[in-house]
């Protein structure tokens, strides 16, 4: 999957020139944390309401009331936002946009076609993903076991679900405790618990977990 396929558009931007108190109003009346920061058609940056808040007199502050707001409307967006910008471009497979946000410790990034802003992908849009992945919408019996990292170890498993009239609804594999395996998590239908348990428990190293939701 692309991160086209799973992007925030239209994308939601702010001018450099614009006052940030004037952004920070925009950006909560339109219900985003974050806004690209657009010239003349193209990304120069971006910015976050936390970098907005930071920006914002202390509450310790001996400055009268139209003072606060006189010197927020001399702080322009360009004054704080966060330059470069870290980007990704629309046909990146989105395990790696995931990468690029985990490792750099950022919450979104800007996709691009080409040089052209097309998008927004966030924690948000991945967290969705990783419900999709994970049948979290899906009624049925969940369970997470540890397998052998050997060829055909999935089609073991899930042609037996098959047999027994089940219907696998989501399966993720993460990383095992050693190279040798790998865990699995899968969410079935049409199979109770205990049956289900006693059905995988000869195929697997060990069943870590099951449940019915």
């Amino acid at each position: 999957m692309n991160v086209g396929r799973r992007m925030s558009y239209p994308v939601f931007t702010v001018q450099p020139d614009t006052p940030i108190i004037k952004a920070h109003e925009l950006m909560t009346n339109q219900k985003v944390h974050r806004a690209p920061v657009v010239k003349n058609g193209e990304l120069v940056g971006i910015i976050t309401e936390n970098d907005i808040l930071k920006a914002y007199p202390s509450s310790a502050t001996s400055l009268a009331i139209w003072e606060v707001a006189s010197l927020l409307e001399k702080i322009k967006v360009k004054d704080i936002m966060i330059t470069p910008v870290r980007t990704v471009q629309e046909d990146t497979p989105i395990e790696e946009a995931a990468r690029v946000i985990v490792d750099n410790k950022i919450s979104s990034l800007p996709v691009m076609r080409g040089k052209e802003l097309v998008g927004i992908i966030t924690e948000t849009d991945l967290f969705r993903i990783m419900l999709e992945m994970l049948g979290a919408r899906h009624p049925g019996v969940r369970f997470s076991v540890l397998m052998p990292y050997q060829p055909g170890q999935i089609a073991k498993l899930s042609q037996a679900i098959y047999e027994n009239g089940g219907n696998i609804a989501a399966l993720s594999t993460f990383e095992g405790d050693t190279s040798a395996n790998f865990m699995m998590t899968v969410k079935v239908e049409g199979i109770d618990q205990d049956t289900l348990q006693r059905l995988i428990e000869p195929l697997v190293i060990s069943v870590l977990e099951i449940s019915t939701n």
